[in-house]
C-alpha cells in the first residue's frame, strides 16, 4: 500500500500542473522578466542627460555650451516651466545663470542627479576654457560575468524560489482550510509532518526544470555562463526551495482567509525583494544595515548563487551562505510544525 506521503506528494503535483497560472509564474514569468531587463540594460549604454536652463541674462551662452556636448539634451525654460520640469522628473538639473556664475537646482536624491551635475559642470567649465592636467580615457567592461545580466540572473532565480515557495504554498493551504478540506484530513491516519513534507517534495520535483530553464535561456540569449559547479547551483536551489516552502507553510499555519495570508506574505517578501540584492547590490544601503540584510534568507541564497555562477566559487567558499540557509530552513519548518492547525 502506498504511503500517505507519496499520495500527498502526487496530489501536490497534480494541483500544480492543473493550474496554468502556477505554471506561468513558475516557468514563464522569470524568463520574460530576464528578457526584458536583460535587453533594457544591455543595450541602453550611456543615457542622455536632460537639462533645463532658466531663461534670462546669460542663458543663451549656457545653452550654446551644452548643445555641443554629446549625450546632453538641453532646453530653455522660464521660471515656472523649469520648476515644473524638475518636479515632474523631466529634467535632472536646472541651470540658473547669474552675474557671478551659474546655480544648479536639483534634488540630489533623485536618480541620475549627481551624474547630471557632473556632466553639466564639466561641459560649462570646459566651455569657459578649463584644461585638464591629466588625460583620461574610457575603457568599457563587457566581459562575461561582469555585466548587469550576469548579476541579474542569480537574483531572478532567488526571487522565483521565494515567490513560488510563499505564494504557491501559502495560498494553497489557506484555500484548503477555508474550504474545510483540512478538517477532513484530521479523520485520516495521515500525520501532520507528512502533509507538510508533501509540499516540500512536490516543490522539489519541478525545481530542476525551473532553474535549468532560466539558466539555459540566459545562456542562449545573453551568453551567461555558469563558471562554478552545476551541482552546487542545484544544492542552493534545493536549499532555497526548502526554506521558502517552509516559510509558505509557516505563514499559512494559522491564516484562514486569502486576504489575511496576502498581507502576511507581503510583510515577509517585500523587504527581501527590496533589500536582498535581487536587482541591485545591497551595498548601496547604509553600512550599518548590512548585517541585518545578510541575515535575511534571500540574501545568502542570491549571494551564493551569484558567487557560484559568476565567480566559480566552491562549496567551501559559500559555506557561510549554506549555513545561514540551513538554519533558516530548520527554523521555518520547525516553527510551522509547532504552529500549524488543521482548522
Amino acid at each position: 500500500m502506498r504511503s500517505s506521503l507519496w499520495q500527498l506528494t502526487l496530489t501536490r503535483l497534480r494541483e500544480f500542473v492543473r493550474e496554468p497560472e502556477a505554471v506561468f509564474w513558475t516557468f514563464v514569468f522569470p524568463i520574460v522578466l530576464a528578457l526584458l531587463l536583460g535587453f533594457a540594460f544591455s543595450s541602453r549604454g550611456d543615457q542622455d542627460v536632460h537639462v533645463g536652463v532658466r531663461d534670462g541674462a546669460g542663458a543663451a551662452a549656457v545653452v550654446a555650451a551644452l548643445e555641443d556636448v554629446a549625450g546632453v539634451r538641453v532646453r530653455l525654460l522660464d521660471e515656472e516651466e523649469s520648476a515644473a520640469a524638475l518636479r515632474r522628473g523631466r529634467v535632472a538639473l536646472v541651470v540658473v545663470p547669474g552675474a557671478a556664475g551659474v546655480t544648479y537646482r536639483q534634488d540630489p536624491t533623485a536618480p541620475g542627479a549627481r551624474e547630471a551635475r557632473l556632466v553639466v559642470d564639466d561641459a560649462l567649465q570646459r566651455g569657459a576654457g578649463r584644461r585638464d592636467p591629466v588625460r583620461a580615457s574610457l575603457e568599457r567592461v563587457e566581459e562575461r560575468g561582469s555585466r548587469y545580466i550576469d548579476f541579474l540572473i542569480p537574483g531572478l532565480i532567488g526571487l522565483n524560489l521565494l515567490s513560488t515557495g510563499l505564494w504557491g504554498v501559502g495560498y494553497t493551504v489557506v484555500r484548503m482550510r477555508a474550504g474545510h478540506l483540512l478538517k477532513r484530513y484530521m479523520a485520516t491516519p495521515m500525520r501532520r509532518w507528512e502533509f507538510m513534507a508533501s509540499f516540500l517534495l512536490g516543490r522539489l520535483v519541478f525545481l530542476a526544470v525551473e532553474i535549468a530553464a532560466i539558466l539555459l535561456f540566459a545562456r542562449l540569449v545573453f551568453g551567461v555562463e555558469v563558471r562554478g559547479s552545476l551541482a552546487l547551483v542545484a544544492a542552493f536551489g534545493v536549499l532555497g526551495a526548502i526554506v521558502f516552502t517552509s516559510f509558505g507553510l509557516l505563514v499559512a499555519s494559522r491564516a484562514r482567509t486569502t486576504e489575511g495570508i496576502a498581507g502576511i506574505m507581503n510583510l515577509v517578501a517585500v523587504p527581501m525583494w527590496i533589500l536582498s540584492g535581487v536587482f541591485f547590490s545591497y551595498e548601496r544601503f547604509p553600512e550599518w544595515t548590512h548585517g541585518a540584510i545578510r541575515a535575511l534568507p534571500l540574501t545568502p541564497l542570491v549571494d551564493g548563487l551569484r558567487a557560484v555562477i559568476n565567480e566559480g566559487a566552491t562549496a567551501l567558499d559559500t559555506a557561510p551562505a549554506i549555513a545561514v540557509l540551513g538554519a533558516w530552513g530548520l527554523v521555518a519548518f520547525g516553527s510551522s510544525m509547532l504552529l500549524f492547525r488543521w482548522r
